[in-house]
This record gives C-alpha cells, structure tokens and sequence, in this order.
C-alpha cells in the first residue's frame, strides 16, 4: 500500500548546519494500517509524515503510494488523496468560512473543480450526514464561520475534512497534543470510529505513551532519524509503558528517560 525505500533527507545540506533528520528509511505499510509514532524532539516524525505527503523533496529514495510512484509528485496533487491533520486546530481549514463552505471544499478535493466550494442539495444532505455522525451538533450551526469555533470543534472538523473523500492514506500530526485532556479523549475516539469505519490507512503521530499503545494494530519507535523499534499489534496489546520504556533503554544507550516530550502519560 505504502513502500518507502531508502528515504533520507538532509536539510542545509554541504553547510556548517547540515542536519540529517531521515537517515535510510525503508517501510513497508498494508492496507487498513493504523500505525503510531513515537519518538522524542529531533527523532524524525514529523519529517518523515512531511516527506510522505511532499511538503520537501528527499535528498535520496522512494516513495510508492497504492501501487503509485509519488516521490517527485508535488504536494497539491497528492493532497488529492492523502488526508492531513496537524496539531494546530487553527491548520486545515479557512477561518473565514463557513463550515458548510470549508465540507463543500473537501468534498470537491478529490476533483479537477477542488478549489469550486458552491453549494447544492446533494452535497448539504451528505455533510449533515457526516457532521451527525461525529455527534457535535455541527450539523445544526452550517453557516457558522470556523473561527467561532473551540480548538475540539475545529479539530474534529478537519479531521472530518480530511477523510469526507475517503483517502488512500490519512496523516496525523499529533493531533490532539493541543486540546485539553478531556478534548484530546474525544478526538481520538472519534478518529479511532472514522478510521476503523472507512477502514482507512492511518500513520498517527504522538506523544502520548499511553495513547501509542491503546491505538492501532502497529507502533514505531524513531530516534535519531531512523525506526529503532516496529511493534505488531499483537505484541503491542501485552504490553505496558513501563515495558515498553524498558526495551527503548535497551535500544538506545542514551535512554529517554530525560525527554518529556516522549514520556507524555497523561
């Protein structure tokens, strides 16, 4: 589904700020995947996420997408079938719009009339379909500016825009790392229905230990630009944080046990 070989990327590269950030990446995801990331500050996540959904270009390797080369693909076009959602609620989508607008936007991505938002019968009675469904009561505020809304509301709307048009690949940039406990609760659960009903291919980003490993059927562990460690479901449903921290200590000398940013429980 999603084969990336031998991807590195080094930025400033031949200067005195030369910063190897993915070093000789080779992964292989399946179809229906919902893998988790962890890793600490510098470790590569958000790099890798970045290089998978064409914000740069990689210094060496490839990148095979549903049978499909998108290494030199642009970002715009693999946005056609590539969802993203960042940590800021404020990213994804157009404050100024309505969410009405914003669902009308993302349903036309897949489509050469993407950037036509107009609005018609057919397309209200699915985006109240898909607002009732997250159970918000969004459905009742369409012409509400996204602006107006709290940082959960505006998160589970892009979560919604990103997966309205059921893409081949759904990217999650730690997602919930700005709502509050209680907030960051719902969003995962909600993309944990969204995913598990649409069955989509999910790599999902987090800080969080304890989320890492209640979700998905598969875990990585980065470090340093590299997969140190690739956890099956399976092995991943025994295990515990403690264990878990355990065999990263093993992994690495170094240890993380200094790095917060890793060590998020909460």
């Amino acid at each position: 589904m999603l084969k990336l070989t031998n991807v590195t990327k080094t930025f400033n590269e031949n200067t005195c700020n030369e910063t190897k950030a993915l070093k000789d990446i080779t992964l292989e995801v399946k179809d229906n995947d919902f893998i988790t990331i962890i890793g600490g500050n510098g470790a590569g996540k958000s790099t890798l996420l970045n290089s998978i959904a064409g914000v740069f270009k990689l210094s060496t390797g490839h990148i095979i997408l549903s049978e499909k080369n998108i290494t030199e693909m642009p970002e715009y076009k693999r946005a056609h079938f590539i969802g993203r959602v960042f940590q800021d609620p404020l990213m994804g989508t157009s404050p100024e719009m309505t969410i009405e607008e914003n669902l009308s936007m993302a349903l036309n991505k897949s489509s050469k009339l993407s950037l036509k938002w107009a609005m018609n019968k057919k397309k209200r009675i699915i985006i109240k379909e898909h607002l009732e469904e997250i159970n918000l009561g969004l459905e009742k505020r369409l012409n509400t500016k996204v602006k107006l809304l709290s940082g959960g509301q505006r998160q589970a709307l892009t979560l919604l825009m990103a997966t309205i048009i059921e893409p081949d690949l759904l990217l999650l940039d730690e997602h919930t790392a700005a709502l509050d406990p209680a907030t960051a609760i719902k969003i995962n659960d909600l993309t944990k229905k969204i995913v598990s009903n649409n069955n989509i291919t999910t790599l999902m980003i987090t800080h969080n230990m304890k989320d890492a490993l209640k979700f998905g059927n598969r875990m990585l562990m980065m470090n340093h630009g590299k997969i140190i460690l690739d956890i099956d479901g399976k092995t991943k449903n025994n295990m515990t944080i403690s264990h878990l921290l355990e065999i990263f200590q093993k992994k690495h000398k170094q240890g993380f046990y200094n790095d917060r940013s890793l060590l998020s429980l909460a």
